[in-house]
């Protein structure tokens, strides 16, 4: 019989005995086991169980893992994916929880467990807004699960809950990890096994970044890679997480490390087969980004990141499973939930870009990664590698993010249009005491406290001012704007004006596009289309007055801009154009014109699911969503064959 560790016993307890739970815990602890128990009684039970998670890969892999137990019994929603959506257990993204919470609770009428992964997302200040509304809003028939890592304050977020829904929310806490962590250092091209050797280098300030001053000329450049490889070679430290803040980084440090060859003569055949075959099974056999890949994997080599096709991405993913791939260079993405645990893990940086600087690495988010290393049942303990460049570190930086202790999450509450105005719809002006359960109210001071009460009533009065509302009521434009999350003002505009209307099925791809792209630092612009120029005019006139409206009322952050990058891209694949082809048409990477896309696809199905959206649009709609949504792009097809 498998055995439960002490807070696995502990979870599963509580949640036997009825009680909604919150779990904090070391990455690779083993949270996931609880989750399952959870889904193993609702089955048995004859109820349903929600499966939340925050990025759409995620939700994925658990579709796969889970449908190996369950069978019929899963299915999966995130927008551009829907399969089995009746099922009783039914894993979706946190933002298709929260929509469903607010527009169809009815939906939900069968489902008694709603799992919440990663919960610690509160803290994003992004989408943080999301989670914290689902558990707002939490209807009071489900109890929940939240897993978490590692968080001090995990006693204050359950007390808001409980005040919040009045029923008791029982807190688990771990801090020792089943593989213990080894921390090693590589600093002027010395790899040393402790801080305290660290802090013996030659160069290395101790006082931290901002005090001392920096030599340009120090850092990577003593710092090899090879080096550093063939260390964690020589200690058997195989397979190999190597977390790169950046994705062209991620490339070149392959790139550069394909000199070597780490695999068995043996192992080289078996995984040039196994690569090949998977390639043929996702379609990638005439793709140019795999064929480059192969010559890395035959070294025992890859790399993973947003910008590669999803496809690619998996079949690396296998291959890492698979353990002949000896070390891949990721980003941090990889670290969020997806069960690739490796012997060891190395940080090419402790820096990272956080929205608008660089600033040294989260305590939280270094474990997050860090927690990779260690096999449980296979490693006594995993081996994490830091390369340290004195120019930018000292070793007060670096024992701050590894021995500093985890951030406490903070709410980012800062609620949409599209929300307002559902709560408008139910509460009328009575929305404003919605804002006194949120975790903002309970965790800020009262100057706080007034500043979001401000933002919630300029908002509200802007929908007010500007028909979205009238006479109470929510009007044609508001029943519109309600549906489209992140959007709002933007295409209710457009629909208002009947530019959505008049747009043939081009038009309305090139408009979603834009609507969801978001452009890197110096991305290019490329020719644009008469068809495409006149929707950009229209959008460009619309936004600045949006923008006017916004800034007048002091409302940040400000309505996303439309930008029209992908236009070309769009209506080439729009005619049928190959996706290699299509990729000639934007400097966008691959795999970003994949999630654009996909985006552009979910984003019309809002369009098309609003009950004001006329007939004829809804027929325009359907019809370039499905126009869209095939081969690379339909994400469905993907999960249909794994």
């Amino acid at each position: 019989m498998f055995k439960y560790d002490r807070f696995q016993q502990e979870a599963i307890d509580h949640i036997n005995n009825g009680h909604s739970v919150i779990v904090s815990a070391p990455t690779g602890a083993g949270k996931t086991a609880i989750a399952e128990h959870v889904i193993d009684t609702c089955i048995n039970n004859n109820t349903g169980v929600i499966y939340t998670a925050p990025i759409k890969a995620l939700s994925n892999q658990k579709f796969r893992d889970f449908q190996n137990r369950l069978g019929d019994n899963i299915g999966i929603l995130t927008g551009d994916i829907s399969l089995n959506p009746e099922a009783p257990v039914l894993i979706m993204t946190t933002e298709i929880f929260r929509n469903k919470i607010l527009d169809d609770q009815e939906s939900l009428k069968k489902y008694r467990w709603i799992i919440f992964d990663e919960v610690h997302y509160l803290d994003n200040e992004e989408r943080g807004t999301v989670w914290e509304e689902s558990l707002i809003f939490l209807p009071s028939h489900m109890n929940l699960l939240a897993l978490s890592a590692t968080i001090p304050n995990i006693k204050q977020i359950a007390e808001w809950i409980e005040s919040i829904h009045n029923k008791p929310v029982q807190t688990v806490v771990e801090t020792e990890r089943p593989v213990p962590l080894h921390f090693l250092f590589q600093c002027q091209n010395q790899v040393v096994d402790s801080l305290s050797a660290l802090k013996n280098i030659k160069g290395l300030p101790e006082l931290p970044y901002k005090f001392h001053r920096q030599n340009p000329r120090t850092g990577y450049g003593l710092n090899k890679i090879g080096p550093l490889i063939k260390h964690i070679r020589e200690r058997e430290g195989f397979p190999c997480i190597y977390f790169v803040f950046g994705r062209r980084r991620a490339e070149d440090l392959a790139k550069d490390l394909c000199r070597f060859d780490l695999l068995p003569k043996d192992d080289c055949g078996k995984i040039t087969a196994l690569y090949e075959e998977l390639c043929r099974k996702f379609d990638l056999t005439r793709e140019r980004s795999a064929q480059e890949m192969s010559d890395l994997v035959k070294k025992g080599i890859a790399f993973h990141h947003a910008g590669m096709l999803p496809t690619l991405k998996e079949v690396i993913e296998r291959l890492f499973t698979s353990r002949l791939l000896k070390v891949i260079f990721t980003t941090e993405t990889f670290a969020l939930g997806i069960n690739m645990p490796s012997r060891s893990v190395v940080f090419d940086d402790l820096r990272k870009f956080y929205g608008r600087y660089v600033r040294n690495l989260k305590t939280r988010d270094f474990y997050q990664m860090a927690g990779r290393a260690g096999r449980r049942g296979i490693d006594t303990e995993g081996f994490v590698y830091c390369r340290i460049n004195p120019a930018k570190l000292s070793y007060n930086d670096i024992n701050r993010v590894i021995y500093g202790g985890p951030e406490e999450v903070h709410s980012q509450l800062n609620t949409s249009y599209a929300t307002i105005l559902n709560l408008y719809e139910k509460y009328r002006d009575d929305l404003y005491k919605v804002y006194p359960l949120s975790l903002h109210y309970f965790q800020c001071r009262k100057e706080e406290q007034k500043e979001a009460l401000r933002l919630i009533e300029a908002k509200l009065n802007l929908l007010k001012d500007n028909d979205y509302i009238k006479n109470g009521e929510l009007t044609p434009k508001g029943q519109f704007a309600k549906t489209v999350y992140g959007y709002e003002l933007l295409l209710s505009e457009l629909y208002e004006r009947d530019v959505l209307e008049q747009l043939d099925e081009f038009g309305l791809g090139i408009m979603a596009a834009a609507a969801v792209f978001e452009p890197r630092k110096n991305q290019q612009m490329l020719n644009l289309s008469k068809s495409a120029r006149r929707i950009r005019a229209a959008c460009e006139e619309i936004y600045a007055r949006i923008k006017q409206l916004e800034i007048s009322r002091r409302i940040y952050p400000l309505s996303k801009e439309p930008y029209f990058h992908l236009s070309g891209s769009i209506e080439s694949w729009l005619r049928g154009t190959s996706f290699e082809k299509t990729l000639l048409l934007t400097d966008t990477d691959e795999g970003e014109i994949v999630r654009y896309f996909r985006m552009s696809v979910q984003i019309l199905r809002e369009i098309g699911d609003s009950e004001v959206a006329s007939p004829l649009l809804k027929e325009k709609i359907r019809e370039t969503a499905r126009v869209i949504n095939r081969d690379i792009i339909d994400a469905e097809k993907q999960l249909r064959e794994t």
